[in-house]
Parts: structure tokens; C-alpha cells; sequence
């Protein structure tokens, strides 16, 4: 993770200010993958497969393995797979069936979507190419904008080949002489693959599928789906062109130069969709350098836990159109590595209409190109308690959508801590916003004429994009942050238009900054022909807006050691500051994080 600055450093003090109360955070994990020693399943069949097995072997016991492939095209719901120890190089697995898939006892199974490359030509000038039949050229999706964006994302940025050597992802360029040594380029129109690498006596691997597993809620195998989703445990799966594993709804999947996310399509009442895979769930799984996503996931009551989740071209976890979702304890880490703009990354997209997604206790770091998790169009009541977010765009990002608890989460060095665009009914509670400006704001986009079609009819329109609460949040600052620590702002052609109040409720914040001479906050919709206006106090904010901001304090940051051990991440106060008091706590907020004490200090600890 980033260091955090020493200058603001000190308000982890306050993280711990009520070390003697029951409070909610971030638990500190363990995140992403726990090592386990999985026993055999109680199934109706269980195939043992091995990368060395037989297609035609019975594999239903351990010294006579089959193949993955035979496997999963055999088994019926209630069945398990049980794969050995190993690398199985495979791809465009199909399955419709509810089983479980595991390794046997402790042993790692690796899904990979590579083959190993042996055969080059060095060509001089420090270039080798070899030929290669599988190779996936692709576009941007039809709404990027290349006007904007094409000087900033060249094309080949979005093909999906990737290249490792020794492991080691390869950057793709744009043609053999600006390869260098972590370059590739390839020739679709004539098959070729070049490297700037002496590729003697290293492992090169170049993508052969672009997918691991399917699970197609149409017949396959010659039968029809049982709607139930698997249950993957403990299995890696890396180096995938395109996307991992693919849930599908009731729309097919889809190819990489189609737009995957329409699913629904417009508006749709919840009982119309995600009954399709039901109840699909990943514990310890690892999804790894994908060109794309780690998974596009549909279907009710799906869970993804202790999960690593790395390394992608554009999102991690993609969630469409499903209900009652949950994804706790994740580490998901360094998505859009092809550093695209103009393509809306996200580490978890929570897309279209899905309904009561819990994102609880995640460690979601090293985002620079990327937001940490968002919830875009037509969503609602999603909730968004005790995770660590650090080192994104935007460390929570709810668009379009209505309902939303932000509670108990610790945002670290994101260009914003928590942003809420075109929404409704928002609820920012205890959280603590270090180096993380929070941004709510509304403008002028519609259900009317958009230039996404039929996304904002989803969500709420223009006039009611109210109801956002900003309650009990520690919110520290050092001199490098610029502009004001809450944001709260509406485009200037809404002005004398949209005139009621985003926010029902601000209060109980604890403010700290760095002398800097920025404002504190900035406020819409106020009378005049901008309708928005600075404040650089409380004073000042509460005279200007009544009714904000009655037991919200802002504290100069305070200089000499005024925590126990930054070294230790140790960062207890020595006191509590004057002014600072706790605030009640609801009983449904107390339910969402685990709070028990009935009052809370400022903050997530």
C-alpha cells in the first residue's frame, strides 16, 4: 500500500479515539485467499481430474484422474470436481450444472489461458517474433470516444493478447521498433508475435483462450440448466484473454466487441431478472491478468469471499443486474494495468439495477488508474461498510442510482474518498477520509436524449436527486490537498432549475487540515447566477446554509507526536480534542457494521 504522508499521518490518532467502545472498521483481515486443506466432498459423483489425466479414464478415483474438460461435461448438479495439483492449460470450459469444483486436500490447481511459446526467430536489433495462431484483436466498445481519448489510449491498447515472460506481464505496443525489454507487438494480419526479450532459457507464455469458464444459462452437454450457480473453491485462474468466468443472465454472452452490460435492457422490475444462475458462490479463488475483467457475474445471491482479485485490463468484479449480493474480505489490487482512459474502470462495477449488494470489510489498494467500487445506474440500496480503500480515483463512486450506506470505511490517499453523482438517498456515516476529498454533486443529464440511451431512466431524475446525509465523518487533510474537503456542487446550467438541497442532513464531522488557505467546503445550490459558493470555515458554512453543521468541529493539525507509533501503525490518541463529543447511532446503522454502543465518535475506529 502507498505510505501514508507524515503530515496526516497523525489522524489515524483519531482512528482509535474510541478504543473503549464496541466500534466498526476495516477487521484487519485475513484479505483475498486463506490456504485451506480441502476434504473431499460428501457428493452424489465426485470426478478427480488431473492436468495429466485421461479424457476417457472414469475419474472417480484418485489414481485414475480424467481430464478437466471430460469432467465438467459430465457432471450433474449436486456432483463434484476435485482437481489435482498442477497447471492445466484450458480454456472455454462450459458448465450448467450447481456443482462444486476444489483442489484435493491442499495441493494448488492453476487454471491458465496461455501456452507456453518455443519456437523464435531473433530478427537483430534486439527483436524475436514467432508465429501464433490464436491471437484476439479487438476495439474499443462504440461509445469511446476517440476524439477525446485516442491521443491518451493508443488502439492496440485494446486487443486482448497478452504476453508474460517468467511470469512477468508484457506492455503492448504499437509496432517492433519501440518494443524495448517489456514490450510486445503483434501482427493480427499476419499471425506474428514480436518480443524485445531474448526469449532463450525463459518460460514465454502468449494467450490461447479467452476465457476459463462459462456458465451458460441455456442447455449444454446436452442439458438443460438447473439455475444454480457453482461453487468454486480455492482455485487460480490467470492469464485469460478477455475475462475469467462468465455468469450468464438471460441475455448470451457475449463477445469482447459487444457491449456486456445490457442486461436487462431499459427499466425492469427486479422480479424479471437474475433468476436465471442462482446462488453462484467463489471462497479463496484467485483471478489474475485478465485483459480485461476477472469475471462478469449475474444471478442472485452470489457471493465472492476471501478472493484475490488483480491485475486486469479494466474492472475486477463486475456485478449486473442481481440482487443480494455479497463480496466481504476480497484483496483486489491493481486493475486497468493497461492504464485505458475514456473507459470508466472500476476495481468492482456494480452495474445495472442490482439490488442490496453489501461491499463489507474489502482491502481494495494500488488503483491509480482506477475507482475502487462503484455502483452505477439503477442501483439500489447497496451498502458499503468497514473497507480500506487507498490509492484510487474515486475509493466509492454511487451514480445513478438511489440508496446507499457508507459506514466504518477508512479512505487513504484517493483523489476522491467517496463520490456520489446523480443519485439519491445517500448516507455517509462514520467514516474516515484521510488525504480523501468527498464529492457530491448532480448536473443536467436525464432520462432524455442521453448519449448512453436509456441509463439515467434507471436512476433518479434530475429533480430528485436529493437526500444525501453527511454525518459523524473524520475528514484530515495535509497542504498537498487542494480545495475543499466536501465538495457538494451541481453543473451551471441547473442553476434557478434544480434548486432543492442534495443534502438533508450535515453534522457531526470532525474537519482537520494543514494550514493551506483552501476552503473547507463548497456548497450548491446557493442564491446567485453560479449558485454555488465557498466556505472557508464552519462559521462561515453554518451562516451561509442553516441548520449544518451544529456539532461539527474543524481542528488545525497539530504538529509534535500526538500518536503512539506511526512505525507500528500505532495510531491511538493521546487525548480526545476539545469539541469532540460521540454521536448516536441508529440501530440499522448498528446492524450494517457491527456496531454495538449506541454512540460513536467522529470516524471509522
Amino acid at each position: 500500500m502507498t505510505p501514508v504522508p507524515l503530515l496526516s499521518r497523525w489522524l489515524f490518532a483519531l482512528v482509535s479515539l474510541i478504543s473503549g467502545l464496541a466500534s466498526a472498521q476495516p477487521s484487519g483481515g485475513p484479505y483475498g485467499p486463506v490456504p485451506q486443506r480441502y476434504a473431499v466432498p460428501q457428493a452424489a459423483h465426485v470426478y478427480f481430474v488431473a492436468p495429466e489425466g485421461q479424457a476417457d479414464a472414469p475419474g472417480t478415483s484418485l489414481d485414475r484422474p480424467t481430464t478437466i474438460e471430460s469432467a465438467v461435461s459430465r457432471v450433474v448438479t449436486g456432483d463434484a470436481i476435485v482437481l489435482r495439483g498442477g497447471t492445466y492449460r484450458t480454456g472455454g470450459l462450459q458448465l450448467n450444472q450447481g456443482i462444486t469444483m476444489q483442489p484435493y486436500l491442499d495441493e494448488v490447481p492453476v487454471l491458465k489461458g496461455t501456452r507456453v511459446a518455443t519456437e523464435w526467430q531473433a530478427l537483430g536489433h534486439n527483436v524475436w517474433r514467432t508465429r501464433w495462431a490464436t491471437l484476439f484483436p479487438a476495439q474499443p466498445l462504440g461509445w469511446w470516444q476517440r476524439d477525446r481519448e485516442g491521443m491518451l489510449t493508443p488502439l492496440h491498447r485494446f486487443n486482448n493478447d497478452m504476453v508474460f515472460v517468467d511470469g512477468e506481464p508484457l506492455q503492448s505496443a504499437g509496432w517492433e521498433g519501440e518494443l524495448g525489454p517489456r514490450g510486445f507487438y503483434v501482427d493480427h494480419a499476419k499471425g506474428f508475435v514480436y518480443i524485445g526479450t531474448n526469449p532463450t532459457g525463459r518460460t514465454v507464455e502468449i494467450t490461447a483462450h479467452d476465457i476459463a469458464l462459462h456458465r451458460p444459462s441455456r442447455p449444454v452437454h446436452g442439458k438443460a440448466s438447473d439455475r444454480r450457480g457453482p461453487v468454486i473453491r480455492g482455485l487460480t485462474f490467470t492469464q485469460y484473454a478477455y475475462r475469467a468466468i462468465d455468469i450468464e443472465g438471460k441475455k448470451p454472452a457475449t463477445p469482447v466487441s459487444e457491449e456486456p452490460t445490457d442486461d436487462p435492457i431499459g427499466p425492469t422490475a427486479e422480479s424479471d431478472y437474475g433468476k436465471e444462475v442462482v446462488g453462484t458462490v467463489l471462497e479463496n479463488v484467485t483471478i489474475s491478468h485478465c485483459s480485461r475483467v476477472a469475471g462478469y457475474f449475474r444471478g442472485d445471491r452470489l457471493v465472492i469471499r476471501n478472493s484475490l482479485i488483480s491485475d486486469t485490463g479494466t474492472e475486477g468484479i463486475y456485478v449486473i443486474g442481481s440482487s443480494d449480493v455479497l463480496l466481504e474480505r476480497n484483496l483486489i489490487r491493481r486493475n486497468n494495468v493497461r492504464q485505458l482512459t475514456g473507459y470508466y474502470p472500476a476495481a468492482v462495477k456494480i452495474f445495472n439495477q442490482s439490488h442490496r449488494v453489501t461491499v463489507r470489510d474489502n482491502l481494495v489498494v494500488e488503483q491509480p488508474h482506477s475507482n475502487g467500487v462503484w455502483w452505477d445506474v439503477g442501483n439500489r440500496d447497496g451498502v458499503f461498510v468497514n473497507n480500506h480503500v487507498e490509492g484510487a480515483q474515486a475509493g466509492v463512486f454511487f451514480e445513478i442510482s438511489r440508496g446507499l450506506t457508507v459506514a466504518g470505511n477508512v479512505f487513504v490517499n484517493n483523489q476522491q474518498g467517496a463520490r456520489i453523482l446523480n443519485s439519491a438517498g445517500a448516507k455517509i456515516h462514520h467514516n474516515t477520509f484521510v488525504d480523501s476529498p468527498v464529492l457530491i454533486d448532480r448536473n443536467e443529464r436525464s432520462a432524455q436524449g442521453d448519449h448512453f440511451g436509456w441509463h439515467p431512466q434507471t436512476g433518479p431524475d434530475v429533480q430528485q436527486r436529493v437526500g444525501h446525509e453527511f454525518v459523524g465523518n473524520l475528514v484530515v487533510a495535509g497542504a498537498s490537498v487542494k480545495g475543499p474537503l466536501l465538495r457538494v456542487e451541481q453543473s451551471p446550467v441547473t442553476c434557478g432549475e434544480v434548486t432543492a438541497p442534495m443534502l438533508s442532513r450535515v453534522d457531526g464531522n470532525v474537519y482537520v487540515r494543514a494550514a493551506s488557505g483552501q476552503p473547507l467546503v463548497s456548497w450548491a445550490p446557493v442564491a446567485g447566477a453560479a449558485c454555488q459558493a465557498q466556505f472557508a470555515s464552519l462559521d462561515a458554512f453554518r451562516q451561509a446554509v442553516p441548520g449544518v453543521e451544529g456539532q461539527g468541529v474543524l481542528l488545525p493539525a497539530p504538529s509534535g507526536a500526538v500518536f503512539r507509533s506511526p512505525e507500528l501503525r500505532r495510531f491511538e490518541l493521546a487525548r480526545v480534542p476539545e469539541g469532540v463529543k460521540p454521536l448516536p447511532v441508529s440501530e440499522a446503522l448498528r446492524q450494517l457494521t457491527g456496531w454495538v454502543a449506541e454512540a460513536h465518535l467522529p470516524g471509522a475506529h
